[in-house]
């Protein structure tokens, strides 16, 4: 019986609200623009993504297309490297726009990832990519909020809450009841985006197994009950407000400090008290601590010299042309071994110094259910900053390994007889270019997204279990 009469208020509700011709103009509006949305953004991934693939296979054909050349030559004419965008990048494109996503590659050098959306475009895209995520995390809860904001507040003041209480309804009754319609309303705005996003699932991958079907069951669950708390509070705001002006303040309050002032404050606050290295500074601090440790082109460095005649008295000669490999290529390689090592090290605190900026907006996640929905939405599309990172991590090992590949190719085949790498002597078989290992970018697993994304998940579970006891408490509002 008591579920019955919270379906009938739920109903009731929906049935009232959706009566009005301006909602159904205003649906109609949000899926247009939606529709508008999906298709722009399908059409630039599949554009980006053939790009990424024609300028990745040209780089490769450009690398293999080599003469014989001498290998160190070889290892800095470099290659550029792709980051291949994931399909969910339609739904919530997250920092990519903002974010490099190509990197070129050189021997005994670290570049930077290079020619983000932001930086090529107009500074109207630094206000925010028009995404279907954009539209469920900022426009639909205002949405919500403007339908949902006299739900109960305005049967205080017409007298009829006092009419249903009196006929035996109880207030928790008449909250769930209001919650349920409220939900069945927004559903008809958010169900559309997460048909778009199944959309996008089902056409890139067909295999019903695969992760990105778990990526999008997961967004999907977390959109829906974020839906859920944003309902929740905004009948309980109603139920509480003495007036309709005064609960529809606020929530538009709300709305204007939870999704505007705060998210951006926590980003000036986290940049001001963690700063970090500027690209010239960071730059400059690599190349002084190579510096102190040793130069490998250097013919008279210290720290080398020391290496090499320890090199000679292990193989018993007395000159490196004595060696049965090529010392340059040794060298390089000990070379490039250090100053990756001192690369990881700095790239490792300039991380930190992003993740400790970004820590103050994550330790808000427990206080705003906007930007839990936002790092987790982010995180499941493969587009914030973790992703981003383990994109930098990706290109570095393979740079290495690149390199290195390259040093073991001239410590083999070129003669320490050698006194350069001009000429057409002392060079390697272009056939060695094709055997160098190609570049597969890997997007991070959806169990590790997961592990990285449990306090965003804790967070919107909290604000769910503490509606629950509000409207569990709720008897005790006001009637009148």
């Amino acid at each position: 019986m008591k579920n019955d009469v919270v379906v009938l208020l739920g109903r009731q509700f929906f049935k009232k609200t959706f009566s009005k011709k301006s909602l159904l103009a205003l649906l109609l509006l949000f899926v247009a623009v939606l529709t508008y949305v999906t298709i722009n953004g399908w059409n630039a991934f599949e554009d980006r993504h053939e790009n990424i693939e024609h300028h990745q296979n040209e780089s490769r054909d450009s690398w293999e297309s080599n003469p014989d050349k001498h290998p160190h030559r070889m290892a800095h004419f470099g290659s550029f490297v792709f980051r291949t965008q994931h399909p969910l990048r339609i739904f919530d494109s997250g920092l990519e726009s903002y974010t490099g996503n190509s990197i070129f590659l050189e021997a005994h050098k670290q570049n930077t990832a290079n020619f983000s959306e932001a930086a090529l475009s107009t500074g109207l895209v630094r206000f925010g990519d028009l995404n279907i995520a954009l539209l469920l995390q900022l426009i639909l809860p205002l949405i919500i909020f403007f339908i949902g904001y006299a739900s109960i507040v305005s049967e205080k003041e017409n007298g009829t809450l006092k009419i249903i209480y009196l006929q035996g309804v109880s207030m928790r009754q008449i909250l769930l009841g209001k919650v349920l319609g409220l939900f069945m309303v927004s559903a008809l705005f958010f169900i559309p985006a997460l048909i778009a996003l199944w959309s996008i699932a089902y056409l890139e991958n067909h295999d019903m197994n695969s992760e990105l079907i778990m990526r999008s069951f997961l967004i999907t669950m977390s959109y829906v009950l974020f839906f859920i708390v944003l309902c929740f509070v905004t009948v309980i705001i109603s139920a509480k407000s003495e007036n309709s002006n005064k609960a529809l303040l606020s929530l538009l309050g709300g709305w204007l400090l939870f999704f505007i002032i705060i998210p951006k404050t926590a980003q000036v606050v986290g940049s001001y008290i963690h700063p970090n290295l500027s690209k010239i500074e960071f730059r400059e601090a690599i190349e002084i601590e190579v510096a102190k440790q040793g130069d490998s082109h250097n013919p008279d460095d210290p720290y080398f010299n020391k290496i090499r005649d320890s090199v000679l008295k292990t193989n018993n000669v007395t000159s490196v042309k004595e060696l049965p490999f090529n010392y340059s290529g040794f060298l390089m390689s000990k070379g490039e071994e250090q100053s990756a090592k001192i690369y990881a090290n700095q790239h490792n605190k300039l991380i930190e110094s992003y993740e400790k900026q970004n820590s103050i907006t994550n330790g808000l996640v427990l206080l705003n259910p906007y930007l839990a929905i936002k790092n987790l939405s982010m995180g499941l599309s493969g587009t914030d900053f973790y992703n981003y990172t383990n994109f930098l991590s990706q290109t570095e090992i393979y740079r290495y390994q690149q390199s290195q590949y390259m040093n073991t190719l001239q410590m083999k085949f070129i003669s320490n007889k050698a006194e350069g790498s001009e000429g057409k002597v002392h060079v390697v078989d272009k056939s060695y270019w094709k055997d160098a290992p190609k570049f597969d970018y890997k997007y991070v697993a959806v169990f590790e997204t997961m592990k990285h994304q449990l306090l965003t998940i804790l967070a919107l579970l909290v604000w769910l279990l503490l509606i629950l006891i509000m409207t569990y408490f709720s008897n005790r509002f006001k009637i009148i």
